[in-house]
């Protein structure tokens, strides 16, 4: 029987994933779908959000849906967009606006409607160009602004509602408790998507769906794979083989301290040396996206090596969670893919292993909390995301031993600094970043003509957007001159203060 759920239909807006996570919040379970690639109706669907958009329904490739399958039959919500969809296929009008609509309003009036319910007038925000200006005669106003009076409606005789607002950014006061009205009280959603209840159903279908197959899983060290790990040895015990490859593009002394780390857990794990033979396959690559299939392409090899040694292994667990899949999937619009994710994507016929993803429904923020529920010690769960590519992508040009050798040494003191300093905790990720390019300094009475590194340090919750961390200066000055003082070949430290968007977490 598969989960109830709402599933919420990205027209391409920059907000989708942020409804996802914050009906999740709530407790109540939700996928996100493309709105050309709908999933087939069924009794475990109990509702249906329709996404914001960068588009005007009046654009000659504005994204389009059937709901037929889904109206009257399950309640709809529609969001910005999808609420001007909804007016315009039923009737009524929308029209341009005469100033673009974009940024913090009031309610000024607000019905009886249980989408509303326990909200008084309140801000919310809107971020639009177009307006609806007409509702059709079966459509029914619930609540207006002093600008909009259609702020949003219901469709009378149907559970199908619309707000012209985003209630899922924290502008909108009021926004989880319409989400809550919506999921749990039209939707009658249960409040039972829970770390523990994930654990026990996830346990459950892992045990049927992998029987008495030997599995074998790629460890990193991060959180999502060692979660992954903790899920399957809890379902298969050591019928689960880690492997932990070093591909020479790891932290310094990441891959002793991390293999020890496994073994004390009680995972059966196997340690692999492959750097030189990842070297190689770097030779002469500069392109970022070269440079991933390159490692990623060794990693298979290197992985079905080892995979050959274990007797009847069946199954490949991989820590693959949703921001990998949504971003991997392309969708008109801010959602479409940005970089090609090493998580996504399958693995070549030849390894004849059919592949296990016990996180793929999951957010980062949920993976830790399912880490923490089953047991998994702090020094994994609170460590930073770390590129399957690792330093591979944080060395801009090309690749050598050398080059490896002088962004370990910098990026360790400004890790180590980060936990001295009692800072590591407040960043999400950092990262050092080796530059291709030299610059002219002076080390006592000497010139010098040497690298550049440049320290990046974001917070997040899952990725999908980042602030720049405001690390102090005082701070700054102290790792930059160890960098520069210690590591040879080094002679100038900057500091990133891109956010994402418009800039992504790493440089490649």
């Amino acid at each position: 029987m598969k989960q109830e759920e709402i599933i919420i239909v990205d027209f391409g807006s920059q907000y989708t994933q942020l409804i996802a996570r914050k009906i999740r919040e709530l407790n109540v379970f939700c996928e996100i779908y493309p709105y050309h690639h709908l999933p087939p109706v069924g009794e475990h669907i109990k509702g249906v959000i329709l996404s914001g958009s960068p588009y005007s329904i009046y654009d000659e490739d504005a994204p389009e849906i059937d709901l037929s399958v889904f109206r009257k039959k399950v309640p709809v919500l529609g969001i910005c967009y999808g609420a001007q969809w909804l007016v315009s296929q039923d009737g009524g009008k929308v029209e341009k606006s005469k100033i673009r609509e974009y940024g913090k309003a009031n309610l000024v009036y607000m019905d009886e409607s249980p989408l509303l319910r326990g909200v008084e007038n309140t801000q919310v925000w809107m971020s639009h160009a177009d307006t609806i200006t007409d509702i059709p005669p079966h459509y029914e106003i619930i609540c207006s602004t002093a600008d909009v009076i259609a702020g949003g409606f219901k469709v009378q005789g149907e559970e199908t509602y619309g707000i012209q607002f985003h209630p899922e950014v924290y502008h909108s006061l009021d926004g989880q408790k319409i989400l809550q009205n919506f999921t749990q009280g039209i939707c009658r959603m249960k409040a039972d998507w829970t770390p523990d209840s994930y654990i026990e159903t996830t346990v459950k279908a892992l045990r049927e769906q992998l029987g008495d197959d030997q599995v074998i899983l790629g460890l990193s060290g991060g959180v999502d794979s060692t979660v992954a790990a903790a899920l399957l040895h809890r379902a298969v015990g050591d019928r689960m083989t880690g492997i932990f490859v070093d591909n020479g593009l790891l932290r310094k002394n990441e891959f002793k301290e991390v293999l020890e780390n496994y073994k004390q857990l009680g995972f059966n794990v196997i340690g692999v040396d492959a750097s030189a033979k990842f070297y190689k396959a770097l030779q002469g690559i500069s392109d970022p996206e070269a440079k991933r299939k390159a490692i990623g392409n060794t990693f298979i090899e290197v992985f079905d090596e080892e995979a050959k040694k274990i007797q009847n292994a069946k199954w490949l667990g991989q820590g693959t969670i949703y921001p990998d899949v949504i971003e991997s999937v392309s969708v008109k619009g801010p959602s479409q893919t940005i970089k090609s994710h090493h998580n996504v994507g399958g693995l070549p016929d030849y390894m004849k292993l059919k592949l296990v993803e016990p996180l793929r429904m999951l957010f980062k923020d949920e993976v830790r909390k399912i880490g923490k529920e089953l047991g998994l010690p702090q020094l994994f769960l609170g460590r930073h995301p770390f590129p399957g590519p690792g330093l591979g992508i944080r060395i801009l040009g090309e690749i050598t031993p050398e080059r490896v050798r002088i962004l370990q040494e910098a990026d360790h003191i400004f890790i180590q600094g980060l936990i001295e300093h009692h800072l590591y905790d407040e960043v999400w990720q950092a990262a050092t970043i080796l530059l291709p390019v030299k610059t002219v300094g002076v080390m006592g009475d000497e010139r010098t003509y040497e690298s550049v590194v440049a320290l990046r340090a974001v917070s997040s919750t899952d990725g999908m957007t980042a602030e720049f961390v405001h690390l102090p200066f005082d701070f700054l000055q102290k790792i930059s001159g160890e960098i520069i003082n210690r590591v040879k070949g080094i002679n100038r430290v900057v500091y990133d203060i891109s956010s994402k968007p418009p800039a992504t977490i790493e440089w490649e």
